[in-house]
């Protein structure tokens, strides 16, 4: 049973929007059941921290068009998220800030890079060095899929020392085998791990006690 508490409000929180890319939608190459579904409510989201002058992360699946991700050369997944392809934009209804940060991963033909910790930005920067500079502490993820790279950019976090909470209203799994999805969200339990979604964002995440 995975355990949900209030979210708590501080001012050194940042947002993780993860992978809400044409490619994962319904009609995509790779879609995730419902997972239109949940654009509105990582929209309340993004405004809430926006509005509270929090930074909003997205990241995207960027990948060459030959790469061993892909399952024509020996990897798990059909194609999906060329880098330039319409697969690879973000859902037309997601309304991400002028200022959001966006990080590319997969770009590495050799990588599947499930998590942002696994990769640079163009200016050699990596996510956890980007994160520490602008003194983020707690990272809130939402977005897509979350027995795949929401569970991994989760767990990934938690071990290099911030806290993590998953919105549970605001990601969809794949479930390749039934329950992966539950199971994801137990894993990061385990690991520290923490569950929230709107009715426990009783306070804009800025705010202080």
């Amino acid at each position: 049973m995975v355990s949900k508490k209030e979210i708590p409000a501080h001012d050194h929180a940042a947002l993780l929007v993860v992978d809400m890319q044409i490619d994962f939608c319904p009609g995509g190459s790779l879609a995730v059941t419902g997972a239109d579904s949940i654009v509105p409510t990582i929209n309340k989201y993004v405004e809430l921290f926006s509005r509270s002058g929090l930074p909003v992360y997205a990241t995207r699946d960027w990948h060459p068009a030959e790469t061993t991700h892909f399952s024509q050369f020996g990897g798990q997944w059909p194609l999906h998220c060329v880098q330039g392809s319409r697969g690879a934009d973000f859902h037309p209804n997601l309304r991400l800030p002028r200022d959001v940060i966006i990080v590319s991963k997969g770009n590495n033909p050799q990588r599947d890079d499930y998590s942002p910790f696994q990769v640079s930005d163009a200016d050699g920067m990596t996510f956890l060095e980007r994160l520490r500079k602008t003194g983020v502490i707690h990272l809130y993820l939402c977005g897509l899929a979350t027995d795949y790279c929401v569970k991994c950019s989760a767990l990934d976090a938690l071990q290099a020392g911030f806290r993590v909470t998953v919105l549970t209203d605001a990601v969809k799994g794949v479930d390749l085998t039934q329950g992966d999805s539950q199971r994801a969200l137990e894993a990061i339990n385990r690991a520290g791990g923490e569950m929230g979604d709107l009715e426990s964002f009783r306070k804009g995440p800025a705010d202080t006690h």
